[in-house]
């Protein structure tokens, strides 16, 4: 059995036609609902013999046919939707074209170009032809205009990264300063993070720049890292020897710290503080361990010092009411009366005296003095006595005198003769010279 030959396509018949222009309610089909889906419609028609034909500018062409039991309406819907669909895709299209990236725009107005061949629709087909071309002009502008913003993101994102890099280099370039290796180091990774960020997010750079940025990156990280390992290593190997010192030191204070030698003790504990602040430093921990004995060392011996010295100033300070009280007792033996009791009383009161023992440094100078005081005083009482009962002084003195008034009285006469002679020269230098022997006179008498 033949199957019933199809009845063959009519082909469409070009008929140059005015371009029509849609009035409000020209389509009563679509009146009523969407109005651009009523203005599309416009551009199309169906026959009676079921063929679905597209006005255009370049005339009027079939673009379909619909089923003998559909309806004209029904029929046209369908391919208005069509058109629609197209115009919504150019909608998405135009309403991006600012956002995305414009070869993105182009690849999918491309796409839209090849459903505007010959499309099986009804619209303004027309009108989204010369809306694609004008969209095409506009990404020719936009791609300019991207290329000249994406170079100059470019040259922005090489000048940044390359700021990175100059700062670890001049990180690298301060190893030999003194720096806080904790922060720094955290900088420094911190650089290193922002450049994986920017190379990762950022505007790309040329594979030839990013390498060699990349490399002197790295190469200040190394620079700096094995910077860093190196004084960390000699920290340590100086913490060492800064234990190793202290606990010597410690070792030392062990072995005098109950010493007696107070003085000499003294001078050594002061020299090995000074030694111990001339160390240095090791980690705080150790450091503040070591402290705690060195100084429970050293205050086993300053404790002692202390409690001897105060045992010795109480002692003093007994002596010192001691002696004060025999300075009262010899300070009532003046003034002198009887020479030979005071000095027997002040002898014995020396005794007593040397008894008692030292008395404060501080009050040292003041009781001596007094005690001094009342000495001179017996010893000028004693040579005044000795001054009068002397027999040899009193001869010579007698002997003299006797010599100095003979003197005196040649003076004398020497004197008269002058006078008469009128010498004032000579009578100046005579009157001084018996003024000088009798005032010599004078004195020998008052020793007699």
């Amino acid at each position: 059995m033949t199957e019933p030959t199809k009845p063959a396509t009519p082909k469409p018949v070009p008929r140059p036609i005015p371009k029509p222009h849609p009035t409000a309610g020209a389509n009563p089909a679509f009146s009523q609902g969407n109005a651009a889906a009523a203005e599309a419609a416009e551009w199309g028609r169906v026959d009676d013999e079921g063929n679905v034909w597209l006005r255009s500018g370049e005339g009027e062409r079939i673009v379909g046919q619909y089923a003998a039991q559909g309806s004209k309406k029904d029929a046209l819907a369908i391919y208005v939707r069509r058109y629609l669909d197209l115009k919504a895709q150019l909608d998405l299209i135009e309403a991006r074209l600012e956002t995305v990236n414009p070869d993105e725009s182009a690849s999918a107005l491309k796409a839209f170009d090849k459903q505007l061949i010959e499309p099986s629709v009804i619209g303004d087909v027309d009108a989204l032809r010369s809306r694609s071309a004008e969209l095409s002009s506009r990404i020719v502008e936009l791609r300019a205009q991207y290329r000249a913003k994406r170079q100059e993101a470019k040259a922005e994102a090489l000048a940044q990264r390359e700021a990175l890099v100059e700062r670890a280099e001049a990180i690298a370039a301060s190893v030999n300063t003194p720096i806080n290796w904790r922060d720094t180091r955290k900088e420094l990774l911190d650089l290193i993070d922002r450049w994986k960020h920017a190379q990762k997010n950022g505007p790309r750079i040329d594979r030839t720049t990013s390498d060699a940025l990349w490399k002197r990156l790295t190469h200040s990280r190394k620079v700096f890292e094995d910077a860093r390992r190196a004084f960390f290593s000699n920290q340590d190997k100086q913490r060492a020897q800064v234990v190793a010192t202290k606990e010597r030191l410690i070792a030392q204070v062990e072995a005098i710290a109950h010493s007696t030698n107070w003085r000499e003790t003294s001078n050594e504990m002061r020299r090995l503080m000074d030694e111990w602040k001339a160390a240095g430093r090791c980690s705080k921990r150790v450091d503040d361990k070591l402290w705690e004995r060195f100084i429970a060392a050293r205050e086993v011996f300053f404790s002692a010092r202390s409690a001897h010295h105060a045992a010795v100033d109480e002692e003093l300070a007994k002596n010192l009411a001691a002696k004060l009280e025999l300075l009262t007792e010899a300070e009532a033996l003046l003034p002198i009366d009887d020479l030979d009791a005071a000095r027997a009383a002040y002898r014995a009161i020396g005794e007593r005296w040397e008894a008692i023992g030292m008395v404060p440094r501080s009050d040292y100078p003041r009781v001596e003095g007094r005690m001094r005081q009342i000495a001179d005083e017996i010893r000028r009482a004693e040579d005044e006595q000795w001054r009068r009962t002397d027999p040899e002084k009193k001869k010579r003195s007698t002997g003299m005198a006797a010599q100095l008034e003979a003197l005196i009285a040649e003076l004398d006469e020497e004197i008269a003769a002058t006078k008469e002679a009128g010498d004032e020269s000579k009578l100046k230098e005579l009157t001084e010279a018996r003024a000088a022997r009798q005032a010599w006179l004078d004195q020998v008498n008052s020793d007699l």
